[in-house]
């Protein structure tokens, strides 16, 4: 039993370390591979819409314009992130559209320099959110907050199940393998923190997240066949913004 605590908790770090960029003590060695640790991705993506969720509030108290309190809480997860998976968004942009040609699109993601497609894909999904957030109301936006990251990163195991690594070393590759235990918890947290929190609407977002990483990775096998790092990041960042979407309106 105090194995399997300690094992659990050692999971949970490495998510917190490699999903936020919060000041956390260095993981334990040795260090599993980040795969295992995805089954806690909701989790972590429930501290970091708190965070938001609080910031929401906060300003929402000070009297502030609604564009400006959505501004500050999506604000708040990307400081939290980093904009990991936002980045990723815009490396995939720039590579799935930038060539006609596998090797060549697989060229581009590992380029991090921002290229048009990636900029355009930037403005169109935190336009989106700061648009859904900036017409929501308090007790709405901040339930949407707390359930909308969690959904997005219930993403991250499934995918990681569903495509091979579309190339033989990267994050996508050294990932390993996705265990079936760690998407169906994954989604069994994210769906109960959905169905608790914002109830049918929870559950509605749920689906709707679930089904857009299939449509996600129909198309990431079509462009590069398979996945990597940055396919991983995009489809939680599109999941996170479609359920604020839904959340909100």
């Amino acid at each position: 039993m105090k194995s399997f605590v300690r094992s659990v908790a050692d999971t949970l770090h490495l998510a917190f370390v490699f999903l936020t960029r919060l000041p956390l003590p260095r993981l334990r060695e040795p260090v599993a591979p980040v795969g295992r640790a995805l089954w806690a991705a909701p989790v972590v993506g429930l501290a970091v819409g708190a965070g938001m969720a609080v910031v929401w509030a906060g300003a929402q108290a000070l009297g502030l314009a609604a564009p400006v309190v959505a501004g500050l809480a999506i604000g708040t997860g990307l400081l939290l992130t980093g904009g990991l998976h936002e980045d990723g968004l815009a490396d995939v942009a720039d590579g799935f559209w930038g060539s006609h040609r596998r090797e060549r699109r697989l060229e581009i993601l590992r380029d991090s320099r921002l290229g048009t497609y990636g900029a355009l894909a930037l403005v169109m999904v935190l336009g989106l959110r700061w648009a859904a957030l900036s017409g929501a109301s308090l007790p709405v936006g901040g339930l949407a907050l707390l359930v909308a990251p969690a959904l997005g990163r219930a993403t991250l195991p499934l995918t990681l199940a569903l495509l091979p690594p579309a190339r033989s070393d990267g994050l996508g590759a050294g990932a390993g393998r996705m265990p079936g235990w760690g998407v169906i918890v994954a989604w069994m947290l994210a769906g109960g923190l959905a169905a608790a929190i914002a109830g049918a609407a929870g559950v509605q977002a749920a689906t709707l997240a679930a089904l857009l990483v299939l449509g996600w990775c129909w198309l990431a096998w079509r462009k590069i066949g398979g996945q990597t790092g940055d396919v991983l990041g995009a489809g939680a960042a599109l999941a996170e913004t479609l359920c604020l979407i839904w959340l909100t309106a």
